[in-house]
């Protein structure tokens, strides 16, 4: 297997980043908590990822493999927030997504830190660790600058794939029936 061209996202990978988070999120249960109906996804899934996509692109911390087949998007830890303008987003989605943030923030340091807030690879191509490949640029970055990362997840089966990359549960939350962890990652080399 040849080893994935990995790169620096511009604004240029826009759609592309969009289709592809989107696509690897349809089901995810966190995406699904935020945006509970189909015309809530519908109206809120694109314009959602691409305000994530917007607020991070800037800071040279979104990394693609291939043709955008992987994506991780990263806030570094001078970033002022760690999320992005969501005024597009209707009403109730920006209700639940305050409230998910507040869940997830308690489970954060106030320390600097890498936020890993998307890691999503595109559903034909997953199985080939582009997802791995794309998150460990961001790792590497993290352990140069000596600042743990963190991410959030609500998928158990994404809790044993993050500690067999080395990232420990430090945090868990509950919001209604949805169960959000927080995993740490001291970074690699």
């Amino acid at each position: 297997m040849t080893e994935p061209s990995i790169r620096i996202a511009t604004p240029a990978d826009r759609a592309s980043v969009i289709d592809t988070v989107v696509a690897a999120f349809d089901q995810d249960p966190a995406f699904r908590w935020f945006f509970p109906t189909d015309a809530s996804w519908s109206r809120n899934a694109r314009l959602f990822v691409g305000a994530l996509f917007d607020s991070r692109v800037a800071s040279e911390a979104t990394w693609l493999v291939d043709d955008a087949a992987a994506v991780a998007m990263w806030a570094d830890p001078a970033a002022e927030s760690l999320r992005a303008d969501l005024g597009a987003l209707d009403d109730a989605a920006l209700a639940r997504l305050a409230e998910y943030n507040a869940a997830t923030a308690d489970g954060l340091p106030d320390e600097p830190f890498w936020y890993l807030g998307v890691l999503a690879t595109r559903p034909d191509r997953q199985g080939e660790r582009l997802g791995r490949a794309v998150m460990e640029a961001g790792l590497r970055r993290a352990a140069a600058t000596g600042v743990p990362a963190y991410l959030e997840t609500t998928k158990p089966a994404n809790v044993a794939m993050y500690e067999r990359s080395g990232w420990s549960v430090t945090a868990e939350s509950t919001i209604d029936s949805l169960t959000i962890w927080v995993l740490r990652h001291e970074g690699i080399s």
